[in-house]
């Protein structure tokens, strides 16, 4: 039982050695030549 304190303790202590947690860098998106565009009709179409 002594044993399994000890080791508890040790991975405890271990957590955070690094230091603080640092942010990752922002990823930037790459440039891109797509485009949408388009015509929507919504309703009911008839022809009398």
């Amino acid at each position: 039982m002594k044993w399994i304190a000890i080791l508890a303790v040790a991975a405890l202590a271990a957590c955070g050695v690094d230091g603080p947690p640092e942010r990752p860098a922002p990823k930037t998106a790459p440039k891109s030549n797509v485009s949408i565009s388009g015509h929507a009709t919504v309703g009911v179409i008839t022809e009398l």
